[in-house]
């Protein structure tokens, strides 16, 4: 008898749990017997309810969290919590599902947006299908006090087919978290770097913000911009840039030159310029109306020569919808034209975010609310061919997902970029990743060998992996360096003057650190560049880069030694060129030989002698007189310009005088080549 009362109880025991745990239990004394507890989760509930209402979800969640201690079977609770997930700051959105199932389960009139909601947890949760299932329920049984309008609910039904097809295809990436040197418990975002992949700036709210304020609106500290560099293979520790960039407010990462002298910072609505002096950042200096208007400007990014801007803007006198992407170019009298919307097939009626022109000058990555998303915003890239943009590309899953990827910026080669993400594993609420591009997967092939045994009505086909996949990269060579006194090798600061040797026109013009001496210069494929290094009191430094279509990436590092204008010193004129075989001058030589010019009028005392030089290859009488009579063609122009020909001599050295070995073909190009001899001065 006893036996079987205590297995009476014990069902009943059970089915009681079951029971609470499927009934939607209110907090009332009914229910709390222990009237401390019930105490302490009105009053947990009284401070939660208070900010959700003013829609401060991050605040509400630890107040409702500790209620949910006391009861976790109350379903407005339940949905209260799930909506916080969803709508709150940094916050994982995953997290909700859970909540609005119980919801739902406990309670399926608990909110007239409850259906829909459970279907955006799962759209959050990759659970597509399922997500789907309840947003067309959603829009079927919707009744009179819903909120959400049916062409909201329809572009997220779109969104998690999208969502399925891509799944389908998913890139090959890795994507890696880049450590505690970058990222901490507290939120960091907008990465920028330079071309070079050697500094990064990004954006950080943590204790050590300038003044130490709290930003009431999410309850962490104000916003200000870090910096790190790249040094032997990694990132060293973040450090706060401090003043001027940084101040008690808000500011935030907008924008980085390629070279990393010009960095725009976002501050209340608009869009400032820094200018790098130095080891010194200027003050702040608000961009003109061109680019500022009394709406918001959130993101921007320069060309690689600094001379084109692409930002984003909601100002609705050009907008298709929401933030767009606008352009603007500089005048020659370095003022901004009127921006232009850059349209329809990169612009939607959605909201565009976070535009980076890549320094080859035609890629674009932005991320964007239409297009083919799979949900918030997904990063998108477009590029600029035969005047027009292409189609916009969803970079696919796992880059994108169904919460918001903004941010992207990619280096010169094109094969690592940098963006930030809440995902989960990660350091803190939203961290900073390295995203690596692997390219396409190596494809399996079988050898044509068959019919190798008698007898076997099947072939017998070996499976082979074919070579490694080229991973495609962009058409970019980066020459960086530093300027340096030829005897001293102390920093010289200089002026890097980059033309286009086809047609003379000045492309790009900027000045190396004058404290370091380092620069960065960008040049995207399809042209012969003259580059011209000018320093006060040095002669000039030339070189150049002839950059086919369809050329690698390459990175060209070398420090430049400027000389001074002393007795026996001699230049490489690097963009000098001739006919094969011939003394002829080619058309583009003339910007370099104008250099010359300009140098001997600005020294009238100056006497230089001008020597040809040749590789190893052929006679080398051959080659004496060929030298000869190169030297003496740039002696002819010289004069033909009104240089006095008292000040000029000429010499042919033939293969006698190599700077490089003639062994390989680099070797053989460099001794291939054109000097001046300072011999009075």
């Amino acid at each position: 008898m006893i036996k079987l009362l205590f297995c009476v109880v014990s069902y009943l025991a059970v089915v009681f749990c079951v029971f609470a745990q499927t009934q939607d239990i209110p907090f009332d004394k009914k229910f709390f017997p222990d009237k401390k507890r019930l105490k302490e989760a009105l009053e947990a509930l009284e401070e939660g309810n208070g900010n959700y209402n003013l829609e401060h979800y991050n605040a509400a969640l630890p107040f409702f969290e500790k209620a949910y201690k006391l009861n976790p079977n109350n379903a407005d609770l339940n949905f209260k919590i799930g909506k916080c997930y969803i709508e709150g700051a940094n916050l994982d959105k995953e997290e909700a599902i859970n909540y609005f199932k119980k919801a739902y389960e406990l309670n399926p009139y608990v909110n007239e947006d409850i259906v829909y909601y459970l279907a955006e947890a799962y759209h959050f949760h990759y659970e597509f299908e399922k997500a789907i299932e309840f947003y067309e329920k959603y829009l079927r049984n919707s009744t009179k006090g819903a909120k959400i309008e049916a062409a909201t609910v329809q572009k997220k039904i779109q969104e998690c087919r999208n969502a399925i097809e891509l799944s389908q295809k998913p890139v090959r990436v890795f994507i890696d978290n880049l450590g505690t040197n970058i990222n901490t418990k507290y939120p960091e975002y907008v990465p920028v770097i330079t071309t070079d992949e050697s500094v990064m700036y990004f954006t950080s709210k943590r204790p050590d913000t300038y003044g130490g304020g709290i930003d009431e609106s999410d309850g962490h500290y104000f916003e200000d911009v870090y910096v790190s560099r790249f040094v032997r293979g990694k990132w060293t520790k973040a450090e706060n840039v401090g003043q001027p960039i940084n101040s008690s407010r808000n500011d935030a990462t907008v924008g980085l030159s390629p070279d990393g002298s010009i960095l725009l910072v976002y501050e209340e609505g608009d869009i400032y310029e820094c200018r790098l002096k130095g080891n010194k950042w200027s003050e702040p200096k608000k961009m003109p109306k061109e680019i500022n208007t009394k709406y918001i400007e959130t993101s921007a990014s320069f060309s690689a020569d600094n001379k084109t801007l692409y930002f984003v803007s909601d100002r609705p006198d050009l907008s298709i919808g929401g933030k767009d992407i606008f352009v603007t170019t500089m005048n020659p009298d370095g003022s901004w034209s009127q921006p232009k919307n850059i349209g329809t097939t990169i612009n939607t009626p959605y909201d565009e975010e976070s535009v980076f022109i890549h320094p080859d000058g035609k890629t674009m990555y932005f991320s964007s609310k239409g297009h083919n998303t799979i949900g918030g915003y997904d990063i998108f890239r477009s590029v600029y061919k035969d005047g027009k943009w292409s189609k916009p590309e969803n970079l696919g899953m796992p880059i994108n997902t169904p919460d918001d990827d903004v941010f992207l910026v990619v280096t010169g080669s094109g094969k690592r970029g940098y963006y930030s993400s809440g995902r989960k594993g990660g350091e803190g609420e939203q961290d900073i990743y390295l995203v690596t591009f692997l390219g396409p997967e190596k494809p399996m092939r079988t050898s044509t060998e068959d019919n190798l045994i008698a007898g076997i009505k099947s072939t017998i086909k070996d499976v082979l992996v074919e070579e490694k996949v080229e991973i495609s990269s962009s058409q970019l060579t980066i020459f960086r360096g530093t300027t340096l006194d030829e005897l001293t090798k102390q920093p010289v600061s200089a002026e890097i003057i980059i033309t286009d040797n086809s047609n003379g026109a000045v492309i790009n013009k900027l000045e190396s650190n004058s404290s370091t001496g380092r620069f960065i210069v960008t040049l995207p494929a399809g042209k012969n560049y003259g580059i011209a290094v000018t320093a006060e009191g040095y002669l000039f430094h030339s070189e150049n880069f002839d950059i086919p279509e369809g050329g690698n990436f390459q990175l060209v590092e070398k420090d430049v030694l400027m000389k001074k204008a002393e007795i026996g010193t001699k230049v490489i004129l690097r963009n000098i060129f001739f006919d094969t075989d011939k003394a002829t001058l080619r058309p583009e030589s003339k910007y370099e030989l104008d250099r010359l010019i300009k140098l001997l009028v600005e020294n009238p005392r100056l006497k230089i002698e001008i020597s040809g030089h040749t590789d190893n290859q052929g006679n080398a009488a051959y080659n004496q007189k060929l030298s000869e009579r190169r030297a003496k063609a740039v002696v002819d122009y010289l004069v033909n310009e009104n240089v006095e020909p008292h000040r000029l001599t000429y010499a042919g050295y033939g293969l006698t005088q190599p700077i490089a070995d003639n062994k390989t073909p680099e070797g053989r190009q460099l001794n291939r080549r054109t000097e001046f001899k300072i011999i009075s001065k």
